[in-house]
């Protein structure tokens, strides 16, 4: 075999490994991220983050199937956004997933010119609770939800990017709603809170 035809066989087998490389590594997927806002400083000496939400594992819940995890979302929200800034205080803020759930149902066309379509709902509900040593305790809650059709022959490579795309969307509208809440509902937890609200 010449030399030639030893290069020409030793391109064409690397050529085999980057084609195999590409098409064996999925899209990997990020949670969306909070870090570069303004910490929300609440005046408690820890922040305890917990989940009362488990996935069903069965239609029509279908949350365990997305790249990124609506609860895992929720918690890196959390830990992103919240900081306890008074350590001299026997006081605790608990961030409680109540749900994270992404339901799919699918819907009919109503004409043979269009193709039936799948329609997915995704709800996230959270409680932050201010709880002092004496017991009492004030809270804000908040349900945010997203919905999304698309039809229902998509490829899973792009109902992916789809769903990504949706806790994204959903992550950042519940990031404005939440600080609103806490500025209305914890504003005397809040470090140099300036939010004066009549009830």
């Amino acid at each position: 075999m010449s030399l030639k035809h030893i290069l020409l066989a030793f391109v064409m087998l690397l050529s085999a490994c980057a084609s195999q490389k590409e098409t064996a590594e999925p899209k990997r997927y990020l949670e969306p991220r909070f870090n570069n806002e303004p910490k929300i400083e609440l005046l408690v000496n820890k922040i305890d983050i917990t989940s009362e939400f488990s996935p069903s594992f069965t239609k029509p819940n279908v949350e365990h199937l997305f790249p990124v995890s609506l609860e895992r979302a929720a918690r890196v929200w959390a830990t992103d956004r919240l900081q306890a800034v008074d350590f001299s205080v026997n006081r605790t803020a608990e961030f409680v997933i109540k749900d994270a759930s992404v339901t799919e149902t699918e819907e009919k066309a109503k004409d043979l010119f269009h193709k039936d379509s799948l329609k997915y709902r995704a709800t996230l509900s959270t409680v932050l609770k201010v709880v002092d040593a004496n017991g009492s305790t004030a809270q804000t809650s908040i349900e945010a939800w997203r919905e999304l059709g698309i039809p229902i022959d998509t490829p899973l490579e792009q109902k992916e990017k789809y769903w990504h795309e949706m806790v994204q969307k959903l992550m950042n509208d519940y990031n404005t709603k939440m600080q609103e809440n806490i500025e209305q509902y914890l504003n005397m937890y809040v470090k140099d809170s300036t939010s004066i609200f009549e009830y």
